[in-house]
């Protein structure tokens, strides 16, 4: 395996890990109060709505569309790039009392007006009831991914262990949220995709470290589980680096010449994918450590065979 980073020892990682927890609790906190006073910014795929995409024959003047498109029929028009400067998706949000069919019809003369030649590629609609059910569907999608991991961590590992996991996941989520909360992003399909991934990423790398933990502590008999947590942290470093370093760059260009239409699905992931890493071992192994793991909790459980009290029949 490629070796980025060589240590002679262990690398003493847990000596922040109370400041580090600390800064965690708070951002969790703050997510929390976030989402409570500001709410999320759903996108149409959640409220309901119509988005329409365009193209034009040259450059579109955004500006100018979105003055246009300010009337009493369309309000709060979301006109942004997706692919090129002649590509235009507008988002429109549902409006009591007034068709879907109208709104577009007033979208394309305004959008004719600025350049005869635009045209409609596609226009869709969603239901306020659908997207109420995709909202509903999204948050009991990442329960049910959280309570599986639970258990699936309980019975590879031991239940300190898994609650340890858990927290980091549940951690990575709510501080996910939170930016996207605190900063009033759209958050459509593609961002609650993200955030699921962020689940698996952060799940992946807590179960590497974990794997070496278990190993170490039937290897390392006289260690205390800080030293033990320490060793196994440094022997992973090398893999968390080049991991972490490959799907960062991916995820930073994604971010950039993505475009608008995954823009929120790469800011969920780049967030996500810097919180998740170093709560594999400031969250997640801490707070094991906290629950009192030790050497005896990894030993595996002695199977009394049948007649085993009994005694050998042999001379």
């Amino acid at each position: 395996m490629l070796q980025i980073l060589s240590f002679k020892g262990s690398v003493n990682f847990l000596r922040h890990a109370l400041p580090i927890s600390i800064m965690s609790l708070i951002l969790v906190v703050l997510s929390l109060v976030s989402l409570a006073t500001k709410g999320i910014n759903w996108g149409l795929d959640f409220t309901g709505g119509t988005s329409i995409q365009l193209t034009f024959s040259q450059p579109a003047d955004l500006n100018l569309l979105r003055d246009k498109l300010d009337n009493e029929i369309i309000s709060g028009a979301v006109v942004q790039n997706f692919g090129s400067s002649r590509d235009v998706v507008v988002r429109l949000q549902t409006k009591e009392g007034v068709k879907s069919d109208d709104q577009v019809k007033l979208v394309i003369g305004a959008a004719k007006a600025q350049d005869p030649q635009v045209v409609q590629k596609s226009v869709e609609f969603v239901g306020p009831q659908v997207g109420k059910e995709l909202a509903e569907q999204g948050a009991l999608a990442v329960l049910v991914a959280l309570i599986c991991i639970l258990l699936y961590v309980t019975f590879r590992f031991e239940w300190r262990l898994s609650v340890g996991a858990v927290a980091a996941l549940a951690h990575d989520v709510t501080v996910t949220l939170g930016l996207f909360s605190f900063l009033q992003l759209e958050f459509d399909l593609t961002v609650l995709a993200g955030v699921l991934t962020v689940v698996g990423y952060s799940l992946n790398d807590t179960i590497v470290v974990f794997d070496r933990i278990r190993e170490n502590f039937l290897k390392m008999r006289k260690a205390t589980p800080t030293e033990v947590v320490n060793t196994s942290i440094t022997q992973t470093m090398s893999r968390t680096i080049i991991t972490t370093g490959t799907t960062i760059i991916t995820v930073i260009a994604l971010f950039l010449k993505g475009g608008t239409l995954i823009h929120g699905f790469a800011t969920s992931l780049l967030m996500g994918i810097t919180v998740g890493t170093y709560s594999s071992i400031y969250v997640a192994s801490f707070l094991a450590i906290k629950l009192g793991i030790c050497r005896e909790h990894m030993m595996p459980v002695q199977v009394e065979k049948e007649g085993a009290d009994q005694p050998s029949i042999m001379p």
